[in-house]
């Protein structure tokens, strides 16, 4: 098992609307994840995580992004995610209600390694939530490297 299925990484949620912060929240705890879900509220204090995993704090299983965020867009704050020379392999999911070809292409190419268009309805947004747990979490063996 490697360090990635680790339950003491948290989640990290970079998502500036209450209810969708809610509803991810539930989710994941409908579904019983063990890992904690951290939530940086704009593309800034998402940006602000680089420095507290330089410092030694173990960076996320995985990153659930938004794209439309205050302060910092999230393409922006995907694209420095990605250049970071230690943390550019961490699994970068964005999960946002853009389904614009143009941020679609603009998100893979700066290196999202999924792009999820939020469904509306909770039942939905629950598989969703199951199918990246059990993708992300649970199948998927990401690259080592990471602290």
């Amino acid at each position: 098992m490697n360090n990635y299925n680790d339950i003491t990484r948290p989640i990290l949620l970079v998502e500036d609307n209450p209810m969708d912060i809610d509803l991810t929240k539930r989710a994941f705890v409908r579904h019983k994840l063990a890992n904690s879900i951290e939530v940086a509220t704009d593309g800034e204090a998402a940006l602000a995580y680089i420095p507290r995993w330089e410092a030694g704090v173990p960076p996320p299983i995985i990153i659930l992004l938004d794209l439309k965020l205050p302060k910092v867009d999230g393409l922006e704050v995907l694209r420095q995610f990605k250049s970071h020379p230690q943390f550019n392999t961490l699994p970068v999911i964005v999960l946002t209600s853009s389904n614009e070809d143009s941020d679609i292409q603009t998100a893979y190419k700066l290196g999202a390694n999924s792009y999820i268009t939020k469904p509306v309805d909770f039942d939905k947004f629950l598989d969703v939530a199951e199918h990246i747990e059990i993708y992300w979490l649970a199948v998927n063996t990401p690259p080592w490297g990471i602290p």
